[in-house]
């Protein structure tokens, strides 16, 4: 096997240029503002530009183009006034650009209506923008030809064409002098599997300089073994009895087809309406999430945009080789980016229906991602609601219907780790999001090959011979930008308290209360989440429901981690927008990358954490709702040589926003066909 080179993300995935099939820019009138771009637009922003700079076009690289997020107020304005039929124009397409000119890092916005560029900016401060694939390929491929490298190798016993290397992102450890775009690289071993993962050629530091592409550092600090190839090929081809037990097929049919409809980027089910686009850095964004409710006959706000922020992945080794990798995710390496071609049939049912999304390559033209997203409706055999009545006799009266659900699904596969994001959409109008991580861990090689031998610390888990699983974290914040009825919004925290009964009043001796807490700025609302109950709460306090109650959504976690490294450790420094699980802050279109824009290298001076500091007004104003999920990831033996899934994530539930059950008049599906089988005292029949 021919030596080759693993990028972060996985670029053979992605189909080249010149196979695509450019849409007619005539099509572009029927755009809705909020589409993502496409491959025509991605010419003409890539053409722009270089004719912008028309003395430098050899120097220019697209590190990110995505839509510049039209004015909210004029994008509601326009949707107001445009059904059934448009009576106003659409705010103005366009794009945001982040490019390296003559090594320098601008910031640009390219109207799109008028094909010209409305402001470009030279960013002066830290950090620096996403990796692109092709930087990340040939900074890989240079140690291929480095004479240190490979005299290392060969001191090892190891065959150069089986060697595969990636890049990491080198982060930020105090230093006062910016080290310009560098990054280090890591390289492994295949010969005899395919989990190269398992097999890290340990001990060895590459840096490697993106801008002038060359090494400007090597260091072979020791020999470590490298993990046996044996047992860690995860290719079903590849395995070998003994087998588990095999299941009989499930198969999923929808014989009248399915209930959801796809128009552009807008999806229809049951009583939602929402837009649906890809973006390189963030992957699926949801917008205007509506739900209809049928005693108003009418379509109500619950979400104006919602997605992935940034996902931050430290990891607790602290030798020369690993105490750098704390990565951002979304911020060095594009979670869209990541994103790959769903399998039918097993990433996704037989029901559903695929969608594809396009992206910037390093020179701009545009690259096709196919099947992205899968789209599919989901009946699990959950129960939305019952109830037995046993209580009118001689009537026995039962009424159950099933939990239907529509989800969008996408999976990121960000190096070694792939995480498998769903937004389901449920009747009741929740709306659950869930993250699902699997793939395979990031091991280091040891000279350990048994637990009792160990007598130092390893930061890490002893998972096979020579094999050490590394302790680390993962962090995902999502940008929730609620307008609960209208963009008018306030942040309730109403906690649980237990209440004694000192009179006579009563023979108990206490209970609880719900004590209500309306934030006003921003402090007021930074939530670190525990033990202690409460419910947290988007209100609109400008409408009541018939009852009085202000009509709102309330965020349900799920399972709660919050970082444990000090707050003066750098990494964390970077990341403090983790620091809390809930954050809220007033609208602002610039904020919506917790990270800040710059996250390579970046020192933590344009984060969430650092708007925040402003401690402006929340209360009755469009505000948006952070909300971070956590792992602490112990690895177990379980988790070699491939991790099975583990998932949480968060439910958006109405909060006295119907004036009662909504699922209430829900009929359940028209075809359903009772299988023939019963149930005897000798098991199924």
């Amino acid at each position: 096997m021919a030596h080759s080179l693993k990028i972060f993300c996985c670029f053979f995935f992605f189909f080249l240029f010149s196979t695509l099939s450019i849409i007619p820019l005539s099509h572009q009138l029927e755009q809705h503002p909020l589409d993502s771009l496409t491959p025509n637009e991605f010419i003409r922003v890539q053409a722009i530009v270089n004719q912008s700079h028309p003395t430098t076009i050899n120097d220019i690289t697209f590190q990110y183009i995505g839509l510049n997020e039209p004015d909210k107020q004029a994008l509601i304005s326009w949707l107001q006034n445009h059904r059934p039929t448009p009576i106003t124009a659409p705010p103005p397409r366009q794009a945001f650009v982040i490019a390296r000119i003559n090594h320098q890092t601008h910031e640009l916005v390219v109207d799109l209506s008028y094909d010209n560029i409305v402001s470009d900016h030279i960013h002066h401060g830290f950090g620096y923008p996403l990796f692109t694939f092709q930087e990340q390929n040939r900074a890989s491929q240079l140690v291929f030809n480095h004479a240190p490298f490979l005299a290392a190798l060969n001191k090892r016993g190891l065959k150069v064409e089986e060697v595969i290397c990636e890049t990491f992102a080198l982060g930020w450890f105090g230093e006062t002098k910016q080290n310009g775009r560098v990054v280090k690289v890591m390289c492994y071993y295949l010969d005899g599997t395919v989990n190269l993962y398992m097999r890290p050629i340990e001990a060895i530091t590459v840096t490697v300089d993106l801008e002038a592409m060359k090494i400007t550092h090597f260091r072979d600090r020791l020999v470590v073994p490298v993990p046996k190839a044996a047992g860690t090929d995860y290719r079903e081809s590849e395995q070998k009895a003994p087998f588990g037990p095999e299941l009989k097929g499930i198969t999923v049919v929808q014989p009248d087809g399915p209930s959801f409809i796809i128009d552009g980027s807008r999806v229809r089910w049951a009583n939602w309406d929402f837009h649906l686009t890809f973006d390189a850095r963030v992957g699926p964004i949801v917008s205007l999430a509506s739900i209809y409710d049928t005693e108003k006959q009418e379509f109500r706000r619950v979400m104006y945009r919602g997605f992935v922020s940034e996902l931050f992945v430290p990891y607790m080794d602290l030798t020369e080789e690993w105490y750098y990798r704390t990565f951002f995710d979304a911020g060095e390496y594009g979670y869209g980016l990541c994103a790959v071609p769903l399998e039918p049939l097993r990433d996704c049912p037989a029901n559903a229906v695929y969608m594809g999304a396009f992206v910037a390559a390093q020179n701009g033209m545009p690259i096709e991602m196919p099947n992205v997203f899968c789209i599919f409706e989901r009946n699990a055999g959950d129960v939305m609601w019952r109830h037995t009545e046993t209580m009118i006799p001689p009537d026995l009266i039962t009424e159950v219907r099933p939990d239907m659900s529509l989800v969008v699904r996408m999976v990121s596969t960000v190096g070694n780790y792939d995480y498998i994001n769903d937004w389901e959409f449920k009747q009741i109008g929740s709306i659950k999001v869930t993250v699902g991580l699997t793939g395979l861990l990031e091991v280091r090689g040891s000279k350990y090959t048994h637990k009792d031998q160990i007598d130092e610390e390893v930061y890490g888990t002893l998972l096979a011979e020579n094999t050490l699983g590394a302790y680390h974290d993962h962090f995902i914040t999502y940008h929730l930008d609620l307008d609960v009825d209208g963009e008018s919004n306030s942040f309730v925290k109403s906690k649980l308290e237990t209440v004694k009964v000192t009179d006579q009043t009563s023979p108990r001796k206490s209970y609880w209360k719900v004590v209500s807490e309306t934030a006003k700025t921003e402090s007021d609302a930074k939530i670190k989440l525990g033990p202690d109950s409460a419910e947290l709460l988007v209100v609109n306090p400008n409408k009541r429901t018939n009852m009085g109650n202000f009509v709102g959504y309330r965020l349900i976690p799920g399972s709660v981690a919050s970082p444990l490294m000090t707050n003066d450790d750098y990494p964390q420094i970077r990341a403090a927008f983790t620091e809390y699980n809930v954050w809220v802050t007033p609208y602002n279109k610039s904020e919506k990358w917790a990270g800040g824009v710059y996250t390579d290298q970046s020192r933590g001076d344009d984060t969430l954490a650092t708007w925040t500091s402003r401690n402006r007004r929340i209360e009755n104003k469009d505000i948006v709702l952070w909300y971070t999920l956590g792992f602490h990831h112990v690895p177990y033996q379980e988790d070699f040589p491939l991790m099975p899934t583990i998932s949480t994530g968060f439910e958006l539930r109405p909060a006295n926003f119907f004036e009662y059950n909504p699922v209430l008049k829900v009929k359940g599906p028209n075809n359903v066909r009772w299988p023939n089988c019963s149930v005897s005292s000798s098991g199924l029949n």
